[in-house]
């Protein structure tokens, strides 16, 4: 990721919030492979699992989702480890995954208040928001075998869990009960699982991204901020008070 000084997130908890918040990545393999294309990528929804700061044993930041079996980099992944495995195997190829924000938008140079009556020195840009990890992967493969069974129940669990929660906001009482996996007949589930795989990425580095106009002159920033507010919309508003959160912080910072 290209990652000018003025666009970093430094702080690692801002960072695996946002992965909560936007739990859809893209994970990106590079897998030599007789059948399958090098690159593969599959949009995916993670689960993020952090250590307990209390315990110094605890383990380190994690991710796990499943693809389809029959997903072509899961059949790279295959290969690459010698055939049908019988478990869980662990790739030598590091994965990167790709985190986008829910916002993002083309910015006009109209927007550029202070410097485009002065010297109609600007170009158009786009504002965007991206966490980016680098990790090493293991495949739970077989659901028959207890240690990969064992994962993909929870896997499937976990994920249904926090998407009827926080996502669709059904928390019973008040509101609407949420789906559960228990809701399903069990030799259905039993189906599912044996057609899928599971992905548990341990993290090794993780970095990320706000573009939104942070670098600019403050006329042109607060320019920015009143054009994407009187754009209007969901997007239009979140964008304006990004740029006018991230310009705060980059000032704080400057000071």
């Amino acid at each position: 990721m290209f990652l000018p000084t003025v666009h970093a997130e430094l702080d690692t908890d801002a960072l695996l919030q946002f992965i909560q918040e936007n739990p859809l990545g893209i994970l990106i393999t590079g897998i030599p492979s007789s059948s399958q294309d090098f690159l593969q990528c599959t949009h995916v929804p993670f689960v993020l699992d952090l250590p307990d700061k209390r315990d110094s044993n605890s383990f380190a930041p994690r991710l796990r989702a499943h693809i389809a079996k029959q997903n072509p980099q899961v059949k790279a992944m295959v290969e690459t480890a010698g055939g049908r495995p019988s478990g869980t195997f662990t790739l030598d190829q590091e994965v990167l995954v790709v985190f986008n924000g829910r916002y993002d938008h083309y910015v006009t140079p109209k927007y550029y208040t202070e410097t485009k009556p002065d010297t109609g020195k600007v170009v158009p840009t786009w504002n965007y928001s991206a966490v980016q990890i680098y990790g090493q992967l293991s495949l739970h493969y077989d659901s028959n075998s207890p240690e990969a069974g064992s994962f993909l129940a929870k896997q499937i669990h976990d994920l249904s869990e926090k998407c009827e929660r926080k996502i669709m906001g059904f928390t019973g009482e008040d509101k609407p009960q949420p789906w559960t996996v228990a809701d399903a007949p069990g030799r259905y589930i039993g189906l599912m699982q044996r057609n899928i795989v599971g992905i548990e990425i341990q993290i090794r580095k993780i970095e990320g991204k706000f573009k939104m106009s942070q670098e600019m002159r403050q006329g042109d920033r607060d320019g920015v901020v009143r054009g994407f507010a009187n754009l209007g919309g969901e997007t239009g508003e979140a964008i304006s008070t990004l740029v006018k959160e991230r310009g705060d912080l980059h000032d704080k910072k400057v000071l």
